[in-house]
Formats: structure tokens, C-alpha cells, sequence
């Protein structure tokens, strides 16, 4: 049972708004959202919840689940999300988060990175004046201002190229992305990875902001105000690259730990600022300093704000990541300042 997943192309072509599908006919948003980023195991969900999506998208159960071959991941080198949400190849990623929390900072320096990688970028410019938007536009290679229009851009580009869209969610809202998806899909162009942001912020108050995703990247609040960049919440963002029976193990097992400390240090954080660090046992101080540690070192300097920040980007493999936080989880930077693992790339640069 553990190699079974949904098909969330399926779900996303036949229902775009699925979270008020879902609300009509009793299921909870959140629950729709978890089963199809693979945070609930198709195994564990309830037959009256997998027979209702299989209703909303006029399907068979069979068509509904698929045997969980491996999803191809993006490595971004941006350690918080290829550790916790890693990017799905070919899928959709959905940005939550308020105005002003980074993320738009975030895709510019995505954008960036993957256009390095040799990716074809693509922007559907929203409508209205967005703060930020323009940054965008530096690492993109086609900007378009319609679905049609995009739709014949990509169709030229043929499927080959591989390719970074990114677009407002209004698109989903109206049906655009679902009609873009589904012409792709008949000319045999399966190879556009998408990104959806939300330039309002309306989608943090949604369970279910951008129907089925891929990869759904959280903005945390309390590491934007501890300018704890990028701000993207280990504990709230999920990704169905590390679903399935044939998930890299050792990822798999470090990001469950590394989560568990995270967890734990927040809890832990509450605690001190009531009470003071001289509160915590031994037990739980050494917790807190890890956590600590761990939450420090997922800060990254980015190439888009060296002009700012003043110091150069960095580059950081899934392999290096996994090896730091393994260290940093077994003890081996307890003599550090967690000021030296601020804005770092790997504990050895």
C-alpha cells in the first residue's frame, strides 16, 4: 500500500477549485491538500474520502490511485526546500504567504538558479502593480500577458525545452491554469514545472489555496519578524517528492528527525520566553541549542540580494545538507556560535 499515491494531474485537470468541491460534499480542504502532496498515505485515508474525490472527477478509484513511481526532484541547492518540500518535476508548487514575507525574493532567486540549469522561464505577468513582480523579470527568459498567449509560447518551445512557468493564482481562481494544463496535455507537453504565487495573500486564510499541488512551500511569520530567511516553514510545507515506497531512505529519515527537533525547539522557544532558558532541564536544553543550530544553518544567503546583504550567494547539494544536519543534530556543532551559522552555505564554507 505504501507505493500507492493519487493522481493529482487527474484531480487537477477535472476539479481546479477543489477546495469548494471538497466543502460540498463533507470532505476537509486540509485533508484533500495533505493526501495529495503525500503527508497522508493514500493507505491511510478513508474509503469514503478517496470514493467522493473519485466522484468530483467523474472517475474510477483506479484512475483516481496510481502506483507511486518515483517523482523526479528539482535540486534547487536552497537547503530548507530540498530538505522539507522538494521541488516536483513537471508539477505545481504553491506559494502561501502573506505580502512582504519573501517569497517573491524566493522565486526571483529560483528563477535564477534554474535558468543557470539550463531551464527555459516563463512569466505570465499579473495585472496591477505588484511590489516585487519587476525582480521577477530579470531571470526570465519569455513574459506573456494571457493564457492563450502563454499556451502558444510554450507549444513553439515544443516539448523538449525544459521549463519554469510562473503565474498569479487569479488563474486558478478563473479556470486559466486548468485550460493551460489540459492543452499541454493533448499537444504531449508534460515537461512544465509550475509555480503559483498568491500576490494578495488571501491564500494563507484558504486550507486548500491552489487545488492540488505537488509541492506546497509555507511562509512562516515568526522567521520573517527573526529574519530567518527563507522564511519557509519546515513544519508546514510538504512536498510528494518524498512519498511513495521508492523515496530516497536516508532523506526521508533525516527529514523526519530534523522535523521532530524543529517541533520540539519551537515548543522549547515558548517555554524560554515565558520563563528564561534557566527553566529547561539538561535534557531539553541540549534540545533547545540544537534546534537552535538547525533552525540557524537553514538560513541562506541567495545570489538575487548580494547588492543587499552584502554577502555572495550559495550553493548547497542535497547530499551537503543532509550531511550538515546530521552533524548539526548529532552534536558536532554545539561549540558554534549560532550566529556562525547564520547565512551560510555548508558547515565547511
Amino acid at each position: 500500500m505504501d507505493d500507492l499515491r493519487l493522481n493529482v494531474g487527474l484531480l487537477r485537470r477535472k476539479v481546479p477549485n477543489l477546495t469548494s468541491a471538497a466543502r460540498q460534499v463533507g470532505l476537509r480542504p486540509a485533508t484533500v491538500s495533505n493526501l495529495c502532496t503525500g503527508k497522508i498515505p493514500v493507505g491511510r485515508a478513508e474509503v469514503r474520502t478517496l470514493a467522493a474525490l473519485a466522484s468530483l472527477a467523474n472517475c474510477t478509484l483506479d484512475d483516481l490511485i496510481i502506483r507511486g513511481e518515483k517523482i523526479e526532484m528539482i535540486e534547487t541547492k536552497i537547503k530548507t526546500l530540498d530538505l522539507f518540500a522538494p521541488l516536483a518535476k513537471g508539477g505545481t508548487v504553491g506559494l502561501v504567504a502573506r505580502p512582504g514575507m519573501g517569497q517573491l525574493v524566493v522565486l526571483a532567486e529560483l528563477l535564477y538558479r534554474l535558468k543557470q540549469d539550463g531551464y527555459q522561464t516563463i512569466l505570465l505577468m499579473p495585472e496591477g502593480e505588484h511590489r516585487g513582480v519587476e525582480d521577477l523579470s530579470e531571470n526570465v527568459d519569455i513574459i506573456t500577458h494571457s493564457i492563450g498567449e502563454t499556451s502558444r509560447k510554450i507549444t513553439e518551445l515544443g516539448g523538449d525545452r525544459e521549463l519554469i512557468f510562473v503565474a498569479d493564482r487569479t488563474h486558478v481562481i478563473t479556470g486559466g491554469i486548468q485550460e493551460l494544463q489540459e492543452n499541454l496535455e493533448d499537444k504531449g507537453i508534460h515537461s512544465v514545472t509550475t509555480f503559483l504565487v498568491d500576490l494578495t495573500g488571501d491564500v494563507v486564510d484558504e486550507n486548500l489555496p491552489y487545488g492540488p499541488l505537488e509541492t506546497l512551500w509555507q511562509f512562516d511569520a515568526d522567521l520573517v519578524a527573526r529574519h530567518r530567511y527563507p522564511a519557509v516553514s519546515p513544519l508546514g510545507s510538504v512536498s510528494s517528492v518524498l512519498e511513495g515506497a521508492h523515496l530516497d531512505q536516508e532523506h526521508f529519515a533525516v527529514q523526519q528527525k530534523a522535523l521532530k527537533l524543529l517541533r520540539r525547539y519551537r515548543e522549547l522557544r515558548s517555554l524560554v520566553a515565558v520563563g528564561g532558558i534557566d527553566r529547561l532541564p539538561a535534557s531539553e536544553l541540549q534540545t533547545f541549542r540544537r534546534g537552535e543550530r538547525l533552525e540557524a544553518y537553514l538560513t541562506q544567503p541567495f545570489y538575487v540580494t548580494e547588492a543587499f546583504t552584502k554577502k555572495p550567494g550559495a550553493s548547497v547539494s542535497l547530499q551537503e545538507t543532509l550531511h550538515d544536519v546530521k552533524e548539526i543534530m548529532n552534536g558536532a556543532a554545539d561549540s558554534r556560535e549560532v550566529a556562525e551559522l547564520e547565512l551560510i552555505g555548508s558547515l565547511q564554507s
